[in-house]
Protein backbone atom coordinates (compact mmCIF):
# COMPACT_ATOMS: atom_id res chain seq x y z
CA UNK A 1 0.00 0.00 0.00
CA UNK A 2 1.06 3.59 -0.65
CA UNK A 3 0.15 6.46 1.73
CA UNK A 4 -0.17 10.09 0.67
CA UNK A 5 0.90 12.61 3.33
CA UNK A 6 -0.76 16.04 3.12
CA UNK A 7 0.76 18.39 5.73
CA UNK A 8 0.05 22.03 6.42
CA UNK A 9 3.45 23.36 5.40
CA UNK A 10 2.92 26.60 7.33
CA UNK A 11 2.76 24.69 10.65
CA UNK A 12 6.18 23.37 11.61
CA UNK A 13 4.84 20.77 14.13
CA UNK A 14 2.70 19.28 11.34
CA UNK A 15 5.69 19.08 8.99
CA UNK A 16 7.92 17.57 11.69
CA UNK A 17 5.32 14.92 12.49
CA UNK A 18 4.86 14.25 8.78
CA UNK A 19 8.57 13.40 8.62
CA UNK A 20 8.16 11.10 11.64
CA UNK A 21 5.21 9.43 9.93
CA UNK A 22 7.22 8.98 6.73
CA UNK A 23 10.00 7.27 8.69
CA UNK A 24 7.54 5.08 10.62
CA UNK A 25 5.77 4.02 7.41
CA UNK A 26 9.13 3.09 5.87
CA UNK A 27 9.78 0.87 8.88
CA UNK A 28 6.43 -0.82 8.29
CA UNK A 29 7.29 -1.49 4.66
CA UNK A 30 4.73 1.07 3.46
CA UNK A 31 5.68 3.56 0.76
CA UNK A 32 4.89 7.21 1.47
CA UNK A 33 4.56 10.12 -0.92
CA UNK A 34 4.03 13.77 -0.11
CA UNK A 35 1.63 16.33 -1.50
CA UNK A 36 3.54 19.38 -2.70
CA UNK A 37 3.59 22.74 -0.92
CA UNK A 38 0.68 24.52 -2.57
CA UNK A 39 2.02 28.00 -1.78
CA UNK A 40 5.32 27.28 -3.54
CA UNK A 41 3.82 25.28 -6.41
CA UNK A 42 0.21 26.50 -6.87
CA UNK A 43 -0.21 24.93 -10.31
CA UNK A 44 1.25 21.51 -9.55
CA UNK A 45 -1.18 18.60 -9.24
CA UNK A 46 -0.92 15.77 -6.70
CA UNK A 47 -2.25 12.34 -7.68
CA UNK A 48 -3.73 10.08 -5.00
CA UNK A 49 -5.21 7.44 -7.28
CA UNK A 50 -2.39 4.98 -6.56
CA UNK A 51 -2.72 5.35 -2.77
CA UNK A 52 -4.73 3.33 -0.29
CA UNK A 53 -4.78 6.01 2.42
CA UNK A 54 -4.38 9.78 2.69
CA UNK A 55 -3.20 11.34 5.97
CA UNK A 56 -3.94 15.03 6.47
CA UNK A 57 -1.84 16.84 9.09
CA UNK A 58 -3.30 20.28 9.80
CA UNK A 59 -6.69 21.81 10.38
CA UNK A 60 -9.97 21.45 8.54
CA UNK A 61 -8.57 23.51 5.67
CA UNK A 62 -5.78 20.98 5.14
CA UNK A 63 -8.30 18.16 5.18
CA UNK A 64 -10.39 19.98 2.56
CA UNK A 65 -7.28 20.23 0.42
CA UNK A 66 -6.77 16.47 0.83
CA UNK A 67 -10.39 15.96 -0.26
CA UNK A 68 -9.79 18.04 -3.41
CA UNK A 69 -6.75 15.90 -4.18
CA UNK A 70 -8.70 12.66 -3.72
CA UNK A 71 -11.87 13.83 -5.48
CA UNK A 72 -14.03 10.83 -6.33
CA UNK A 73 -11.20 8.28 -6.21
CA UNK A 74 -12.65 6.75 -3.03
CA UNK A 75 -9.37 6.85 -1.10
CA UNK A 76 -10.02 7.12 2.69
CA UNK A 77 -8.77 10.28 4.39
CA UNK A 78 -7.47 10.32 7.98
CA UNK A 79 -7.32 13.80 9.48
CA UNK A 80 -4.88 14.64 12.29
CA UNK A 81 -5.63 18.01 13.90
CA UNK A 82 -2.94 20.71 14.15
CA UNK A 83 -5.41 23.53 13.63
CA UNK A 84 -7.75 25.68 15.68
CA UNK A 85 -11.00 23.74 15.31
CA UNK A 86 -10.30 20.29 13.89
CA UNK A 87 -13.97 19.40 13.55
CA UNK A 88 -13.41 17.12 10.54
CA UNK A 89 -10.30 15.44 11.88
CA UNK A 90 -10.07 12.12 13.68
CA UNK A 91 -7.36 12.64 16.29
CA UNK A 92 -4.64 14.91 17.65
CA UNK A 93 -0.84 14.78 17.15
CA UNK A 94 -0.37 12.58 20.22
CA UNK A 95 -2.36 9.83 18.49
CA UNK A 96 -0.78 10.16 15.04
CA UNK A 97 1.02 6.83 14.73
CA UNK A 98 -1.62 4.77 16.54
CA UNK A 99 -4.36 6.29 14.37
CA UNK A 100 -2.46 5.58 11.16
CA UNK A 101 -1.76 2.03 12.39
CA UNK A 102 -5.49 1.53 13.02
CA UNK A 103 -6.33 3.00 9.61
CA UNK A 104 -3.93 0.65 7.84
CA UNK A 105 -5.45 -2.28 9.77
CA UNK A 106 -8.97 -1.27 8.69
CA UNK A 107 -10.09 -0.67 12.28
CA UNK A 108 -11.56 2.83 11.84
CA UNK A 109 -15.12 3.75 10.89
CA UNK A 110 -15.57 4.87 7.27
CA UNK A 111 -17.91 7.85 7.06
CA UNK A 112 -19.20 8.49 3.55
CA UNK A 113 -19.67 12.22 2.99
CA UNK A 114 -21.75 13.71 0.18
CA UNK A 115 -20.07 16.27 -2.08
CA UNK A 116 -21.11 19.12 -4.36
CA UNK A 117 -20.68 19.41 -8.11
CA UNK A 118 -20.82 23.07 -9.15
CA UNK A 119 -21.10 24.71 -12.56
CA UNK A 120 -20.24 28.41 -12.42
CA UNK A 121 -20.90 30.57 -15.47
CA UNK A 122 -18.89 33.68 -16.30
CA UNK A 123 -19.38 36.43 -18.89
CA UNK A 124 -16.33 37.82 -20.68
CA UNK A 125 -16.05 41.48 -21.73
CA UNK A 126 -16.53 40.42 -25.35
CA UNK A 127 -19.93 38.89 -24.55
CA UNK A 128 -18.84 35.25 -24.69
CA UNK A 129 -19.32 32.91 -21.73
CA UNK A 130 -17.39 30.10 -20.13
CA UNK A 131 -18.16 27.55 -17.43
CA UNK A 132 -15.97 26.42 -14.53
CA UNK A 133 -16.64 23.08 -12.81
CA UNK A 134 -15.82 22.85 -9.10
CA UNK A 135 -15.72 20.08 -6.51
CA UNK A 136 -16.67 20.78 -2.88
CA UNK A 137 -16.79 18.68 0.24
CA UNK A 138 -17.98 21.57 2.42
CA UNK A 139 -19.76 24.29 0.50
CA UNK A 140 -20.20 26.68 -2.36
CA UNK A 141 -20.68 30.38 -1.58
CA UNK A 142 -21.75 33.48 -3.46
CA UNK A 143 -20.18 36.52 -1.82
CA UNK A 144 -20.04 40.25 -2.27
CA UNK A 145 -16.81 41.62 -3.74
CA UNK A 146 -13.96 43.61 -2.29
CA UNK A 147 -15.85 46.90 -2.42
CA UNK A 148 -18.46 45.52 -0.02
CA UNK A 149 -21.50 46.23 -2.19
CA UNK A 150 -24.62 44.22 -1.42
CA UNK A 151 -25.36 41.57 -4.05
CA UNK A 152 -28.75 40.66 -5.55
CA UNK A 153 -29.65 37.26 -6.95
CA UNK A 154 -32.46 34.82 -7.69
CA UNK A 155 -32.53 31.40 -6.00
CA UNK A 156 -34.30 28.44 -7.64
CA UNK A 157 -34.50 24.76 -6.76
CA UNK A 158 -35.03 22.26 -9.59
CA UNK A 159 -36.61 24.93 -11.78
CA UNK A 160 -38.86 26.40 -9.07
CA UNK A 161 -37.98 29.97 -8.13
CA UNK A 162 -37.72 30.48 -4.37
CA UNK A 163 -37.11 34.23 -4.20
CA UNK A 164 -34.98 37.19 -5.23
CA UNK A 165 -32.64 38.06 -2.37
CA UNK A 166 -30.36 40.92 -1.45
CA UNK A 167 -27.59 40.64 1.08
CA UNK A 168 -23.99 39.57 1.57
CA UNK A 169 -24.45 36.33 -0.36
CA UNK A 170 -25.65 32.74 -0.24
CA UNK A 171 -24.18 29.41 0.93
CA UNK A 172 -25.05 25.96 -0.39
CA UNK A 173 -23.43 23.30 1.75
CA UNK A 174 -23.29 19.58 2.24
CA UNK A 175 -24.10 18.06 5.62
CA UNK A 176 -20.35 18.08 6.27
CA UNK A 177 -20.20 21.80 5.50
CA UNK A 178 -23.22 22.56 7.68
CA UNK A 179 -20.84 23.11 10.61
CA UNK A 180 -18.76 25.66 8.68
CA UNK A 181 -19.75 28.82 6.81
CA UNK A 182 -23.40 27.74 6.66
CA UNK A 183 -23.56 27.47 10.45
CA UNK A 184 -21.93 30.89 10.87
CA UNK A 185 -24.61 32.32 8.55
CA UNK A 186 -27.39 30.88 10.74
CA UNK A 187 -27.94 27.43 9.26
CA UNK A 188 -28.57 24.18 11.17
CA UNK A 189 -26.11 21.48 12.19
CA UNK A 190 -26.93 18.45 10.01
CA UNK A 191 -25.93 14.81 10.45
CA UNK A 192 -23.51 13.44 7.81
CA UNK A 193 -26.14 10.84 6.86
CA UNK A 194 -28.19 13.62 5.25
CA UNK A 195 -27.29 13.68 1.54
CA UNK A 196 -29.24 16.71 0.37
CA UNK A 197 -28.05 20.32 0.46
CA UNK A 198 -28.27 23.06 3.09
CA UNK A 199 -29.11 26.49 1.65
CA UNK A 200 -28.46 29.57 3.78
CA UNK A 201 -28.77 33.28 2.88
CA UNK A 202 -25.93 35.41 4.25
CA UNK A 203 -27.15 38.56 6.05
CA UNK A 204 -30.28 38.85 3.86
CA UNK A 205 -32.15 42.16 3.65
CA UNK A 206 -35.41 40.32 4.16
CA UNK A 207 -36.79 39.19 7.53
CA UNK A 208 -38.52 36.11 6.11
CA UNK A 209 -35.46 34.71 4.32
CA UNK A 210 -34.47 31.51 6.12
CA UNK A 211 -32.26 28.48 5.63
CA UNK A 212 -33.80 25.43 3.95
CA UNK A 213 -32.85 21.87 3.01
CA UNK A 214 -33.13 20.18 -0.38
CA UNK A 215 -33.52 16.60 -1.57
CA UNK A 216 -30.40 14.77 -2.83
CA UNK A 217 -31.69 14.93 -6.42
CA UNK A 218 -32.38 18.68 -6.43
CA UNK A 219 -30.38 21.28 -8.34
CA UNK A 220 -29.94 24.70 -6.75
CA UNK A 221 -29.47 27.60 -9.14
CA UNK A 222 -28.24 31.04 -8.11
CA UNK A 223 -28.55 33.70 -10.83
CA UNK A 224 -27.02 37.11 -10.26
CA UNK A 225 -29.37 39.99 -10.97
CA UNK A 226 -28.39 42.02 -14.06
CA UNK A 227 -30.19 45.00 -12.49
CA UNK A 228 -27.47 45.20 -9.83
CA UNK A 229 -24.13 44.79 -11.63
CA UNK A 230 -21.84 45.01 -8.60
CA UNK A 231 -18.68 43.02 -7.92
CA UNK A 232 -19.39 39.47 -6.72
CA UNK A 233 -17.33 36.35 -6.13
CA UNK A 234 -17.87 32.59 -6.11
CA UNK A 235 -16.02 30.25 -3.73
CA UNK A 236 -15.83 26.44 -3.53
CA UNK A 237 -14.58 25.21 -0.15
CA UNK A 238 -13.19 28.69 0.45
CA UNK A 239 -11.18 28.70 -2.79
CA UNK A 240 -12.00 31.35 -5.45
CA UNK A 241 -13.78 29.90 -8.47
CA UNK A 242 -11.93 31.14 -11.53
CA UNK A 243 -10.39 29.88 -14.74
CA UNK A 244 -7.72 32.57 -14.71
CA UNK A 245 -9.70 34.41 -17.37
CA UNK A 246 -11.32 37.84 -17.17
CA UNK A 247 -15.00 37.29 -16.49
CA UNK A 248 -18.09 38.38 -14.61
CA UNK A 249 -19.81 35.74 -12.46
CA UNK A 250 -23.40 35.40 -13.66
CA UNK A 251 -24.85 32.17 -12.25
CA UNK A 252 -24.09 28.88 -10.54
CA UNK A 253 -25.80 25.48 -10.61
CA UNK A 254 -25.12 23.26 -7.60
CA UNK A 255 -26.02 19.58 -7.34
CA UNK A 256 -24.90 16.59 -5.33
CA UNK A 257 -21.62 15.24 -6.61
CA UNK A 258 -21.43 11.87 -8.38
CA UNK A 259 -19.39 10.33 -5.57
CA UNK A 260 -18.63 10.60 -1.86
CA UNK A 261 -15.52 11.40 0.14
CA UNK A 262 -14.56 8.85 2.82
CA UNK A 263 -13.44 10.27 6.17
CA UNK A 264 -12.02 7.93 8.78
CA UNK A 265 -13.39 8.26 12.32
CA UNK A 266 -13.04 6.43 15.62
CA UNK A 267 -16.70 5.39 15.62
CA UNK A 268 -20.06 6.05 13.99
CA UNK A 269 -20.78 8.44 16.90
CA UNK A 270 -17.71 10.62 16.30
CA UNK A 271 -19.81 13.33 14.65
CA UNK A 272 -21.96 13.83 17.75
CA UNK A 273 -18.90 13.70 20.00
CA UNK A 274 -17.42 16.54 17.94
CA UNK A 275 -20.67 18.53 17.97
CA UNK A 276 -20.83 18.20 21.76
CA UNK A 277 -17.17 19.17 22.19
CA UNK A 278 -16.95 22.03 19.70
CA UNK A 279 -20.39 23.66 19.76
CA UNK A 280 -21.84 22.80 23.16
CA UNK A 281 -18.68 22.98 25.24
CA UNK A 282 -18.88 19.48 26.73
CA UNK A 283 -15.87 18.63 28.83
CA UNK A 284 -14.68 22.23 29.19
Amino acid sequence: MKVLIVPNYSREPAVEDARKLDSWLDGQGVEAKWAHDQKLFPNRMTDASDCGLVVSLGGDGTLLRAARIVGYAGVPILGISYGHLGFLTCAGPEDLLSSVEDALAGELHMSHRATLDVESEFLRPDGSTYTVHSFSLNDFAVSRGGRGDMVEFDVSVSGKKIDRLRGDGFVVSTATGSTGYALAAGGPIVTPEFTGMVCVPIAPHKIMARAFLTAPSDVVEVVMSPERPVERRFFADGQPVSAGDAGWATCARIRRGPGDVILLERSAQSFYDSVSRVFYGAGR
